[in-house]
This record gives C-alpha cells, sequence and structure tokens, in this order.
C-alpha cells in the first residue's frame, strides 16, 4: 500500500499520516525500534502535532492496531474470492489471495498487529488487547464460509469454524516469521500452500473437495527462490 510522506503532505491529515507512518516503520524495524521523532520525520509533522492526536507512543501503538484493521478490511472485502459461489472455494480462495499479496520485503507483507503482539504482548497490555482485536476479528469474518462448506458438505468433528478461522491466522504469523527469519517470503508462500492442503483434507474426509475454479485450486507447486530483504 502505498504511504504518504512529508513530500506528499496532501495525502491525509497529521493523525492519518503518523497512522501510514507507523504502519510502515513498525513493520520494518519493530515497535521498539520506532520512535516518535523517527514517526514525526516520516509523517512530516512536529512532535507537538503528534502529542496533540496521542498522549503516548503506546496510544498511538493501539490507534495503529484499530487501523490496520480498518485499511485490510476494506482490502480484503474487496478481493474477488467473494464472488465464488461455493462457500470451499471461497476459503480457498481467501488463502490463494493471501498467498498472492506475499511479495517484496518483510515489510511489505508481514502483519503490523502480529509484529506488535510479539513485542507488546506482555510490557504494553492495551496494544495486545487491540492487536488480539484485529487479529480474532479478521478470523471471524471467515467463520460464516467455513461453517458453509461444512454444512453443505455434512462434516462434523471435534474442530469448529471458529477455531480453524484462528488456525488460519496461526499459521499466517507463524509463516510471516519464518519469512522474516529467512529473509525469504516464499518460505511463507510455503506454509500458506500447505496451509491449503490441510484444509482439502479436512474437507475431502467426508467426500468433499471443492470445485476446481480459481478460488478452490489446489496449493501452488513452488521452487523456491532467495529474495534480497531491505
Amino acid at each position: 500500500m502505498p504511504r504518504p510522506t512529508r513530500h506528499q503532505p496532501e495525502r491525509g491529515d497529521a493523525r492519518t499520516r503518523l497512522l501510514d507512518a507507523a504502519r510502515d516503520i513498525i513493520r520494518a524495524q519493530g515497535f521498539a525500534a520506532t520512535s516518535v521523532d523517527a514517526l514525526c520525520r516520516e509523517a512530516g509533522v512536529t512532535k507537538g502535532a503528534f502529542f496533540h492526536h496521542f498522549e503516548s507512543k503506546e496510544a498511538l501503538g493501539v490507534a495503529a492496531a484499530a487501523y490496520w484493521s480498518e485499511t485490510t478490511s476494506a482490502l480484503f472485502a474487496a478481493a474477488p474470492y467473494h464472488a465464488l459461489p461455493d462457500p470451499y472455494d471461497r476459503l480457498m480462495g481467501y488463502l490463494a489471495f493471501r498467498r498472492q499479496i506475499i511479495a517484496g520485503g518483510p515489510a511489505e507483507f508481514t502483519c503490523l498487529v502480529g509484529t506488535m503482539t510479539q513485542e507488546a504482548f506482555a510490557s504494553h497490555p492495551a496494544i495486545r488487547q487491540a492487536c488480539a482485536a484485529s487479529i480474532f476479528g479478521h478470523a471471524a469474518t471467515l467463520e460464516p464460509d467455513i461453517a458453509a462448506a461444512m454444512a453443505t458438505r455434512g462434516i462434523a468433528g471435534d474442530w469448529t469454524a471458529a477455531s480453524l478461522a484462528a488456525h488460519t491466522q496461526a499459521v499466517l504469523q507463524g509463516a510471516f516469521i519464518l519469512a522474516k527469519a529467512s529473509g525469504d517470503a516464499a518460505t511463507a508462500r510455503d506454509s500458506v500452500d500447505h496451509l491449503m492442503r490441510y484444509i482439502a483434507l479436512l474437507f475431502a474426509t467426508s467426500g468433499a473437495g471443492g470445485t476446481s475454479g480459481a478460488g478452490g485450486r489446489q496449493p501452488h507447486k513452488t521452487t523456491r527462490t532467495k529474495e534480497s530483504t531491505p
């Protein structure tokens, strides 16, 4: 997503530019290493403007989590997999879309709220709670399609739509950590491929399989290539 800078001050008010700066800098270097000075410099605003909108860096972190939810919700709401008629295909289409947007360096595709959670879960409870609301709120958007896919295929087991939705996010967050550790986005895409295989097996156990359309296609067969990390 493009980011406003001091060279493009017309793109949003000071608060929005600070939130965009937080999204980009925290994903690049973490919450603890991100200073108020760096945020103001990136956003092209003064410290006075920062403290006019946020009483502390922690308050900025809480607001950044909410802003992340708002902007990413719009991204996923507009994604093409929603047009698929079969709920299983919509679920697999969601995962294919997640795989597609894993591109570039870690700061471009990793999750802001996942990054902040790893750092601030103990030191900043308010940030942890805001990040939890974002992660589990996003997972909840998958539950209707999972439940519908289970119902249409007569699947009943010791797992629920909610637990599978949460599992998808656990895999994605873990995939981002592996990509950061390896410096290789292909590592994260491999994890999404395995998740798609796992879900295909879950639904195949009761004779389900979904269609083979664009959203329900099987995971990619990839050849890993080393990608540079900025």
